[in-house]
């Protein structure tokens, strides 16, 4: 299968260059190509002729994202905007990666893949845009909602965590905000599943089980030998920051599991992956 691979220098494209080995790929990154280009982009897809674009770029920046709000709907909105239409023009299938930042989270039971989205932040309303493009120039379509994603060589939280145990500065992590560790990995290898199915529609994929940031560092500390390392549990509304996340945004996973698409425990993942750095 020809596949075309958006933002592959990020931690899930390289994850995913790594599981569709076995493919023809295209993988497209900054400053070759700017998806806020439609020219660009439309070009570049229309030469490669792919059976799908696996849409990973992104502006993640969150708080950058609240103090520039319109550069985040450039990449995210627009820019999704741009792929979306150029799969439209080459007949390619589109598979859209989104957020659990798009709910309110309000929701203590959690969210399913059908419920409306509320976001409540900057970032979240360019991702909630970028999903709306999606589905109002494609019919087949893939969105897929995914959460606290890490994996080796990127930026996140587990990296934030470990860097500050090591070098023995104090830790001060929230207690109050809730949502599913994803292993990029582990994503990775179910989107390979998933373009196969041709089932269309929105999905959450994640790994199985959800957790505060506090329980999340606490995990990684411990597996990493930090276990002694003292961690201060402090509630969201004490940590400063320009994005306010939403608290509890915990995604459930129907429609994957229905087609038999799983994800792994996330503390299973977790181990998984501080083995291997």
């Amino acid at each position: 299968m020809r596949i075309f691979i958006t933002g592959a220098n990020g931690q899930l494209g390289k994850a995913l260059q790594r599981k569709l080995s076995g493919h023809e790929l295209f993988c497209t990154d900054l400053p070759e190509f700017d998806i806020t280009d439609k020219g660009d982009i439309e070009d570049a897809v229309m030469d490669f002729q792919p059976a799908v674009v696996v849409h990973c770029a992104a502006y993640t920046n969150v708080e950058e994202a609240a103090r520039n709000p319109e550069l985040a709907y450039k990449v995210n909105g627009l820019g999704t905007q741009n792929v979306a239409l150029a799969c439209l023009r080459s007949g390619a299938d589109m598979v859209h990666v989104s957020t659990n930042e798009v709910f309110a989270g309000i929701d203590f039971e959690g969210y399913e893949e059908w419920m409306p989205v509320q976001p409540c932040n900057p970032y979240a309303r360019s991702k909630a845009a970028a999903e709306f493009h999606v589905r109002g120039i494609l019919a087949n379509h893939y969105i897929v909602r995914t959460a606290w994603l890490y994996a080796e060589g990127g930026r996140n939280f587990i990296h934030a965590i470990l860097g500050a145990a090591r070098e023995g500065r104090p830790l001060r992590v929230v207690s109050d905000e809730v949502g599913n560790p994803t292993y990029a990995v582990d994503l990775a290898e179910s989107l390979g599943k998933l373009i196969l199915t041709r089932q269309y529609g929105t999905y959450h994929l994640v790994n199985e089980g959800s957790c505060s940031r506090l329980t999340f560092a606490r995990e990684a500390l411990t597996l990493s030998g930090f276990e002694d390392v003292t961690v201060t549990p402090i509630l969201s509304s004490e940590y400063t920051r320009a994005s306010v996340p939403p608290l509890y945004s915990s995604l459930k996973n129907i429609a994957g599991a229905a087609i038999g698409i799983r994800l792994r425990l996330w503390q299973e993942a977790l181990a998984e992956y501080l083995g291997q750095t």
